[in-house]
C-alpha cells in the first residue's frame, strides 16, 4: 500500500519530534579557520600543555579528532579560551602534519607503536660510559629508530671520569655520527653544557636514553631554570638505574635559540614498526649501489648488490658492516 503520491512534499512527510530540543547531529564539521597555531609542549592524563605566542595555555583533544592523539612536538590548531589563566582550558582541533616522528614500541613482538616526539630535528643518545655499563645493543636501536623517524642522531658519553670512551667512539666511529664526551666535573662546571648546546642550536632535540645515565642531569645543566628530579640511583645488582622523568616535557634551550625534549628513562627499545628499508637513506654512500639488489633484499643475502659496489670501492667495507649491524639489531635483544 502506498504511503504518499507522487507528488509529495516536505509537508507530507511525517517526522518524530526532537523532544531534547537540540540540534540533529552532522557530518560536517567546522574548518576553525580562526584557530591559533601551538606546540604541545607536555601531555599529562589528557590534558596538553601548549605554548601559544608565548604563552602556556592548558588543552584537551576535540572529539572530531577521533583516536588521533597529539604528543610533544606537535604543531597544533587551537581555539576557546587561550588566555593561560587558572582553571582555563582550550581546545585542540587539528594536528598538523609532522615532519619527523620518534616512535618505538614496548618490544619486538609488541603490534602498538607509541609516538615518543612530533617533529625534533635530532635524537641525542645518552649513554653512561660506566655506572651503569653502556649497551651498545640498545644505542644501536635508538639509532635506527631515528633513521626511520627522520632524525640527525646525536651520541653523548656521560661520566667519563669514570671510564674512557675509545671502545664506544670506535664501535661507532664509521657511522659518522656526532658525538660529545662529559665528565661529572663538566657538567657541574658548565663546561660539558656549553659544548652539547653547540650541537643544539637552532633545532628541537630529543634526549633518550635509559635509567641512570644522567640524561636529567644533563637537561638540568641546558635548562637551569627548569630543573627536573634526579634522584635516582643505580641498582647495584641489576645495574639499572631508577626512572627520574616521568613524561617527556619540551623546554626552551637557554643561551641559545631551540628546544630540548627530557623523555622518560627506557629499559627496552621495541622495533616492531620500522621497516628495515628505510634504514638505508641513511647511507647515502651505500644506497646507490641497492639498484642491483633482488626485490625485498634484506641487504644481508648472498645476492645483495651490496658486497659488490664495496668490492668496487664505492665505499668503505666498514659502512657496510655498520649497517648490517644496524638491521640485525631488531633480531637481538638489548641484552644479547
Amino acid at each position: 500500500m502506498r504511503r504518499y503520491g507522487k507528488h509529495t512534499d516536505e509537508d507530507d512527510i511525517r517526522s518524530r519530534p526532537n523532544r531534547k530540543g537540540n540540534r540533529p547531529r552532522t557530518n560536517i564539521r567546522p574548518k576553525h579557520e580562526d584557530a591559533a597555531e601551538g606546540m604541545v609542549l607536555t601531555v599529562d592524563r589528557g590534558r596538553l600543555t601548549c605554548l601559544v605566542d608565548g604563552t602556556a595555555v592548558t588543552a584537551m583533544k576535540a572529539r572530531e579528532l577521533g583516536r588521533k592523539a597529539a604528543v610533544v612536538g606537535d604543531r597544533v590548531a587551537l581555539v576557546g579560551d587561550l588566555t593561560g589563566k587558572k582553571d582555563t582550558l582550550a581546545r585542540i582541533v587539528r594536528i598538523e602534519e609532522r615532519s619527523s616522528v620518534l616512535r618505538r614500541t614496548a618490544d619486538d613482538d609488541d603490534p602498538f607503536e607509541r609516538v615518543v616526539v612530533a617533529n625534533a630535528d635530532q635524537l641525542a643518545i645518552v649513554t653512561a660510559l660506566a655506572d651503569p655499563e653502556p649497551r651498545p645493543r640498545l644505542i644501536d636501536r635508538c639509532l635506527v629508530a631515528a633513521y626511520d623517524g627522520g632524525l640527525e642522531p646525536l651520541l653523548v658519553m656521560t661520566k667519563s671520569d669514570l671510564a674512557p670512551p675509545d671502545k664506544l667512539r670506535e664501535l661507532y666511529g664509521d657511522l659518522d655520527i656526532p658525538f660529545v664526551v662529559t665528565s661529572r666535573e663538566e657538567l657541574e662546571n658548565g663546561d660539558a653544557a656549553d659544548r652539547v648546546r653547540e650541537h643544539l642550536d637552532g633545532k628541537i632535540t630529543a634526549f633518550v636514553g635509559h635509567s641512570g645515565v644522567g640524561k636529567t642531569t644533563l637537561v638540568n645543566a641546558l635548562v637551569p631554570e627548569e630543573r627536573r628530579r634526579t634522584t635516582g640511583h643505580v641498582n647495584a645488582v641489576t645495574g639499572r638505574g631508577r626512572h627520574t622523568t616521568t613524561s617527556a616535557l619540551a623546554l626552551p634551550l637557554t643561551q641559545a635559540e631551540g628546544w630540548v625534549v627530557d623523555t622518560p628513562g627506557v629499559r627496552s627499545f621495541g622495533l616492531a614498526h620500522i621497516d628495515p628499508s628505510r634504514v638505508i637513506h641513511a647511507f647515502p654512500d651505500l644506497e646507490a649501489g641497492t639498484e642491483g639488489c633482488p626485490r625485498a633484499c634484506s641487504h644481508d643475502e648472498p645476492d645483495c648488490a651490496l658486497d659488490a659496489w664495496v668490492e668496487e670501492g664505492h665505499a668503505d667495507p666498514a659502512r657496510l658492516y655498520s649497517l648490517r649491524r644496524l638491521l640485525a639489531t631488531r633480531e637481538r635483544r638489548e641484552g644479547d
